[in-house]
C-alpha cells in the first residue's frame, strides 16, 4: 500500500525541504520569463524562516518528504495574501495545489479573520491562473514590472462559512 499526501501546518524543521522545492518549482517560471534572478530563486533560508514564524504556511508531506507548499498572511484590512503555491513537479497535475490553496484559506479565515482572499501570478503562468480561476478566483488588475514580466493580481471573498466560524 502506498504513502498518502498529508496536508498540514509547517514546522521550522520544514524549512529547509521548503527552500529546496521552491528552488526546483520556480525554475520553470524563472525560464518562462528568462530571469532567474526571482525572489523565489533568491530567497535566504534566514528570509523563510521569518516567514515561517510570522505567517501562515501550509505544507504537503508524502511520507517525511514536503512535495507542496503555500504561504499567507493577513493585512489589518482583513485582506489575505496567498504566496508561493508550489507543488512538486512529479505530482503536479493531482489536485494537490488546489488542496494546499483550500488548506491556506481555510486556516487564514479561521485563524486570523481574513475577509478577501489576493494572490498575484505572472501574465504568461496560464496554468497558475486556470488554477485561480478554478478555485474562485477573478482578475482584478495587472502590473507592469518589466519589459518581460506582468503581475495579475487575482482575488475572491472568502466564504460565508469562514466568516461563521469566526462568530
Amino acid at each position: 500500500m502506498g504513502t498518502s499526501v498529508t496536508v498540514s501546518a509547517a514546522t521550522d524543521e520544514d524549512a529547509e525541504q521548503i527552500l529546496k522545492l521552491q528552488y526546483l518549482c520556480y525554475q520553470t517560471e524563472a525560464a518562462l520569463y528568462d530571469d532567474y534572478g526571482i525572489e523565489p530563486l533568491t530567497q535566504t533560508l534566514q528570509a523563510l524562516r521569518a516567514e515561517l514564524s510570522e505567517g501562515c504556511v501550509v505544507v504537503a508531506r508524502l511520507g517525511e518528504e514536503v512535495v507542496g507548499s503555500v504561504r499567507g498572511t493577513v493585512d489589518a484590512d482583513g485582506t489575505a495574501r496567498i504566496a508561493k503555491l508550489i507543488v512538486h513537479p512529479r505530482l503536479q497535475r493531482h489536485g494537490l495545489g488546489g488542496r494546499l490553496l483550500a488548506a491556506v484559506e481555510e486556516r487564514l479565515a479561521a485563524e486570523r479573520a481574513a475577509r478577501r482572499f489576493r494572490l498575484l501570478t505572472g501574465h504568461r503562468s496560464e496554468g497558475n491562473i486556470r488554477l485561480y480561476r478554478s478555485h474562485g478566483y477573478a482578475p482584478v488588475g495587472t502590473e507592469q514590472l518589466t519589459q518581460r514580466l506582468s503581475m495579475v493580481t487575482l482575488e475572491k471573498e472568502a466564504a460565508a462559512k469562514e466568516f461563521a466560524a469566526q462568530a
